[in-house]
């Protein structure tokens, strides 16, 4: 089926409460949004837009660098942080120079943040651990845990959850190593709109996450109060995590998306390109 074809216009959103800010509103009808909402984890957004099943989509920043030509950004939307970002987290069992040839388990449910620790790993940290891809989902801990492994890539809800439980010594935020190796935000995923979707409506969508992030950025303390209920996670760890995260995309986070797709073109894991916005309303 052609994406502009007689089905409804598709937004792809994740279910983690990082995207709460900017959806919320949308979900309590507080603004209305002209599209069906398709819920999954990033890596299946990643697959759906990829396939011509969504029209406009939270996508991984990888995921955009993959295909490029395919879509087109929406402006001042993104879910980067400048620092910690406390739920994209590297747990250890044993320090970081100590990982050399070490078991380092990840899951597919960020393309973003498995790229990111490789980088950080060969180029930061100079250490080259065998990455181990699992099947299990980020979320399920105890299938984690039982896996044999000296370190684990968790991120999301239960990154947060993990870090609460304190099971590992070692706890590596990604987002500030790389603040620290670059000086510069980390941008994790973005919204794009493909660029064969009608541009009217793809604008309208924007104009309506827009409108629902204004709202969620007023209403923070409520949305850490609902993610805690949801999650277990402790409303104060809830609002501190809403903190550290951005919304928009200026022009420091663009330096620092920019950055990220140059190094990964390097090492020859996403092709050079540059970012194409779909103009604003």
């Amino acid at each position: 089926m052609r994406p502009d074809g007689p089905r409804r216009f598709r937004l792809g959103r994740i279910p983690w409460i990082n995207e709460s800010p900017v959806t919320r509103a949308i979900d309590l009808g507080i603004v209305p949004v002209d599209a069906e909402l398709v819920t999954g984890t990033a890596s299946e957004l990643n697959d759906l837009m990829a396939a011509g099943e969504l029209d406009v989509s939270l996508v991984s920043a990888v995921e955009y660098a993959r295909n490029a030509g395919a879509y087109h950004l929406l402006p001042d939307l993104a879910i980067s942080c400048d620092g910690p970002v406390r739920s994209v987290k590297l747990f250890s069992r044993r320090p970081l120079a100590e990982l050399e040839g070490a078991t380092v388990l990840r899951t597919a449910s960020s393309r973003t943040s498995i790229l990111l620790l490789e980088l950080l790993c060969l180029h930061r940290w100079n250490v080259r651990p065998h990455f181990a891809t699992v099947r299990a989902e980020a979320a399920d801990l105890a299938a984690l845990g039982q896996l044999p492994h000296d370190a684990v890539l968790v991120i999301g809800d239960a990154a947060l959850a993990l870090a609460a439980g304190a099971r590992y010594p070692v706890e590596v935020d990604l987002g500030a190593e790389w603040k620290a190796w670059t000086g510069l935000p980390f941008v994790f995923a973005v919204w794009a709109a493909r660029r064969a979707a009608d541009p009217a409506r793809v604008r309208a969508v924007h104009r309506a996450l827009i409108a629902s992030r204004t709202w969620g950025l007023a209403h923070l303390d409520t949305l850490a109060s609902v993610a805690a209920e949801r999650t277990g996670i402790p409303v104060g760890a809830c609002r501190a995590y809403f903190d550290g995260l951005d919304y928009g995309l200026s022009y420091r986070h663009l330096a620092g998306l920019t950055d990220f797709f140059r190094r990964l073109a390097e090492d020859g894991l996403v092709p050079d390109g540059s970012l194409s916005f779909i103009a604003a309303a």
